[in-house]
């Protein structure tokens, strides 16, 4: 029996789009299951400007995606913790996080536990702020 490859990704997902969307896309192309963290309210409220959803409501836009396999409410950005939680075998990242000090932190942990940092590059002219700006 094959052993299926799961992947992972997390984010805030408040205003859905198209760099999430290529994001999710290209990840699931990579893994039989990929499993999609959400920020919760909490950490949105705390380190972002608004949001415009609730937890509840970004879980139901997300679950509704075919690329999602498994959509889950997060509270934590640690990504050993997550793969504890989860044993996943590639962590989806957009570039814009390439080469920051917390990533090498956390590509060595990973690496560890036989798990690879995937990134994808960054939508460009594309990000929730702006569109929310636009709104």
């Amino acid at each position: 029996m094959t052993k299926k490859t799961i992947g992972f990704t997390l984010g805030c997902f408040d205003v859905l789009h198209t760099g999430h969307i290529n994001l999710l896309k290209n990840a699931k192309g990579l893994c039989d299951k990929l499993i999609v963290g959400v920020c919760s309210d909490e950490y949105i409220d705390k380190n972002k400007k608004n949001r415009c959803f609730n937890l509840e409501e970004r879980i139901k836009i997300l679950d509704a995606l075919k690329y999602c396999d498994v959509v889950v409410p997060e509270d934590t950005l640690d990504k050993l913790t997550l793969w504890n939680k989860y044993k996943f075998d590639y962590l989806f990242v957009g570039s814009d996080w390439y080469g920051t000090e917390q990533y090498k932190k956390w590509e060595e942990d990973l690496k560890s536990v036989d798990c690879t940092v995937i990134y994808y590059p960054y939508t460009k002219g594309v990000c929730s702020s702006d569109l929310k700006t636009k709104i």
